[in-house]
Parts: C-alpha cells; sequence; structure tokens
C-alpha cells in the first residue's frame, strides 16, 4: 500500500513508492476492473494514434498513453456523483467514468453522435450524466472553473467533490494562486491534481522553475499535500481517498503531486527531442497496466483463458467504437446556433 500521509505542507514531501503485493489490501475485483479499464484506455488511445495518421481526424490529439493509474485509482476512490474536470488530454476521462468509448470515438470524428455532439472534438469531452465537466484548450483554464464547480456544491449543501487534473506546466499559471488562496480561504471541497509527467509541453520542471517540488505550491495557502506514485492504481487511489474525505468533512482542498509519466510526445505533432528513449523505457517498465496483471497473476484470480476474453472483449469494443464512428452522421449546419447561451430575460443588463 501506499505510504504517503496526508498533511499540512510544512516541509518538502518525497515521491513515494509503492509496489503492488500480496497483501496491497485491495480486493480481487478492484484488480480486475483496474485491468480492464486501463487496458481500454490504452487500446483507445493507441487506436487513436493510428487513426490521426491515417487522417481521418484533424486538429490536435493528445494521447494518454502511460498515464492510465491516475484515472483508474480515481474512479476507486470517488462516488458516481463527485465532479471531474480536465485540461485537452481527456480522451481517457471519459471512458474511466463510465462513458461508452464510441461516443469518445464519434467526438473524436466530429460527429453528432459524439459526447459533445461533434463540437469539441479530441480536447473538449463532456459529459453530463457522467459529471465530466470537461476537457479544456486553455492551459490552466479548468482550475479557476474546478473550484468554482466546488464552490456551488458547498453553497447548495450538496454532498460532491470536485477533481480537478491540471498539468505540471499549467501549475505555472498565475490564476492557479488566485484559486489555490479562494479555495483554502472558503475550504473548498475540491482536489488539485497535478498531471506531473516532468514535461509539460517538452520542458522540464528543472528548466522552468526554481521550484521542482510541487506540493509546495499549497505552502502559500495551509493547503494539504503530498506527492503519490502515479505509476500505481494503489498508491493514487488512498490519495484521493484522504483527500476526497477532507473534503466531504469541511477540511478544504488538497493538492496531489502526482508522479506519472506519457510514453507518446505532447502531442501527435511532438518529435521528443528532450528525453531520452532509455528514459522513456525505463518508465515504461514500471507500466501500470502490467504491474495490475503480474499482481492478479501473483494471487491467481484470473486464468490465462479468462485475461484473454479480457482482451479480447477491448479489442472488439474499440472496433465497435471506430465502426460507430465511421457511419455517425456529421453535424447538420443549423447546430452552429444550438448550444450558444442566450438569455432574452438576463436581467444585469440594461439599455
Amino acid at each position: 500500500m501506499a505510504t504517503s500521509t496526508v498533511k499540512k505542507t510544512t516541509r518538502q514531501t518525497k515521491s513515494v513508492k509503492s509496489t503492488p503485493t500480496k497483501a496491497s489490501g485491495f480486493p480481487k475485483e478492484t484488480y480486475v476492473k483496474w485491468y480492464r479499464d486501463m487496458l481500454l484506455m490504452r487500446k483507445f488511445e493507441e487506436k487513436c494514434g493510428q487513426l490521426y495518421i491515417q487522417q481521418k481526424f484533424g486538429g490536435f490529439c493528445h494521447l494518454y498513453i502511460g498515464q492510465e493509474a491516475l484515472l483508474a485509482g480515481m474512479v476507486d476512490a470517488i462516488r458516481p456523483t463527485d465532479r471531474v474536470i480536465t485540461a485537452y488530454r481527456d480522451h481517457a476521462h471519459p471512458l474511466a467514468l463510465g462513458v461508452h468509448p464510441k461516443y469518445v470515438m464519434a467526438e473524436l470524428y466530429g460527429k453528432a453522435t459524439g459526447s459533445s455532439k461533434g463540437k469539441g472534438g479530441s480536447m473538449h469531452m463532456f459529459d453530463k450524466e457522467h459529471n465530466l465537466f470537461g476537457g479544456h484548450g486553455i492551459v490552466g483554464g479548468q482550475i479557476p472553473l474546478g473550484a468554482g464547480i466546488a464552490f456551488a456544491d458547498k453553497y447548495r449543501n450538496e454532498d460532491h467533490v470536485t477533481v480537478c487534473f491540471f498539468g505540471d506546466g499549467a501549475a505555472r499559471q498565475g490564476s492557479l494562486h488566485e484559486t489555490f488562496n479562494m479555495a483554502a480561504t472558503w475550504k473548498l471541497p475540491v482536489i488539485f491534481i497535478v498531471e506531473n509527467n516532468n514535461y509539460a509541453m517538452g520542458t522540464s520542471i528543472e528548466r522552468t522553475s526554481n521550484v521542482t517540488d510541487l506540493t509546495k505550491l499549497a505552502l502559500g495557502y495551509d493547503m494539504a499535500s503530498e506527492t503519490v506514485d502515479g505509476m500505481s492504481p494503489e498508491a493514487v487511489s488512498e490519495a484521493i481517498a484522504r483527500a476526497a474525505e477532507r473534503g466531504r468533512t469541511g477540511e478544504g482542498p488538497t493538492l496531489l503531486d502526482i508522479k506519472t509519466y506519457r510514453y507518446k510526445g505532447h502531442s501527435m505533432s511532438d518529435p521528443q527531442k528532450y528525453r531520452t528513449k532509455e528514459e522513456v523505457a525505463e518508465y515504461q517498465e514500471k507500466d501500470p497496466i502490467e504491474s495490475v496483471l503480474r499482481t492478479i497473476k501473483t494471487n491467481k484470480w484470473l486464468t490465462e483463458k479468462q485475461i484473454t476474453v479480457i482482451q479480447d472483449e477491448v479489442k472488439a469494443l474499440v472496433e465497435e467504437s471506430v465502426q460507430f464512428a465511421e457511419e455517425s452522421p456529421y453535424p447538420d449546419p443549423s447546430e452552429l446556433y444550438i448550444d450558444v447561451y442566450t438569455q432574452t430575460d438576463y436581467p444585469y443588463v440594461k439599455d
């Protein structure tokens, strides 16, 4: 199990190293779900990369390959009614929350059957039913929005926690500090999660700031924080569960610096000259999917045949999603004028 503990940030927090064992404390059902869910995220993203190269859809394309443990652990630690908001590397978030992958793929294709009706594309996945408040293209733009969602829930006395994801690059935005100040002052039920892959778009943390321990960003606001091993769904689940409990009991926000690693570039156009192949290979040895699968095999929770069945089901689901997207219609031009906010009786504007 993870060894990190939630605390007020008074000194530098060291990275957590968590290795799944037979005594991890998580049941068989959780590991099987983690394996299936992370495998679906991985295979879906791999297919997205192939389709993008084939020019099946355009725009930007940011893949989540390597970071799957963050979402697998999160889903295990929160309630279905809790809220999630993230940046533009957002294909896997709806999958983890239970959105059928065919709607995510259709959105990538810009089709009317997509989760955002084909109007958002790769960077703007929304799903009201699953409380996904979107992927956001403006770097750090979702940070104050996440606090705003949490404020609304607290104002209405609703028992929800908001999980707000952003990257290590977005952590340098000035709006983060304004948001942290308000969230801590009002003790909002929000969990700020840095999906820390160490390189932002393509520049290492060491080259962008004198402060490389991102938990220190919470120091000025007396906000609880911790560093988490993002290659371990066990560590992620435990850390988010602790943070969610803090939010629900009125103790306010938590900052989690979750150390993860993307195996692909920032986007499909990234030549990745800022890191070595050896470094990527080193992180791939810590792959969360393989780690969970080893735990399953060590405990003899699934036979090889049962594992193959899961793999085949995931493959078929991804292929079904592609077919659905290919066969779905594009939005009607009239959709340009729908979902645009207007209020004719808006009371605060006077001629």
